[in-house]
């Protein structure tokens, strides 16, 4: 018999897999237990809603970068090049959750999920131009974030590598470095 743990994450697999190819608010409960061979019940026992199941699922992705720009806040001194290589890194690496997640938009607001990321775009910004940052600086900010994690899901075909010098470069030219 499966470990708690176990069914839990097989759960969460076959919903990525329909939140993909469906997208979150048309996958039912009902549907990710038929693609489990489970029971509805089976699967309120682990997640009590589609809100907890996706969150469960965002979720590691959020504390991620949580992680990543309070690693960023605690350096002191910030190299604009690497801040943007490691911004670059985690939507890379979290790409697949982000396509699903930027297809519901509904779904994005109401777990918070847009007022997260504008608020680490905000204190990156602070990071890149200072608390006293221009209008003209913080929308350079926003050009260049917002485009790095754009890249990371626009050009699925290219290699990581590749993509990545591309998008750094770009996101520099936005901000003014080197």
């Amino acid at each position: 018999m499966p470990k708690p743990t176990d069914t839990r994450a097989r759960i969460q697999a076959a919903a990525r897999d329909l939140f993909a190819r469906k997208g979150v608010q048309r996958t039912s409960l009902q549907e990710i237990a038929d693609e489990l061979g489970i029971t509805k019940p089976a699967l309120y026992y682990h997640f009590g809603s589609r809100e907890d199941l996706v969150r469960s699922i965002v979720q590691p992705m959020l504390d991620a970068g949580e992680a990543f720009v309070a690693a960023q806040e605690a350096r002191g001194d910030v190299d604009p090049r690497e801040l943007l290589e490691g911004y670059f890194d985690f939507h890379y690496q979290h790409r697949a959750e982000i396509v699903w997640v930027l297809t519901e938009w509904t779904t994005l607001v109401e777990l918070g999920l847009f007022d997260t990321v504008l608020a680490w775009r905000a204190r990156l910004a602070v990071l890149l131009f200072g608390p006293e940052s221009t209008l003209a600086e913080e929308t350079r900010a926003v050009v260049a974030l917002g485009g790095l994690q754009d890249c990371t899901i626009q050009f699925p075909d290219v290699p990581a590598a590749e993509l990545r010098a591309a998008s750094v470069a770009a996101a520099c030219a936005a901000l003014g470095v080197d």
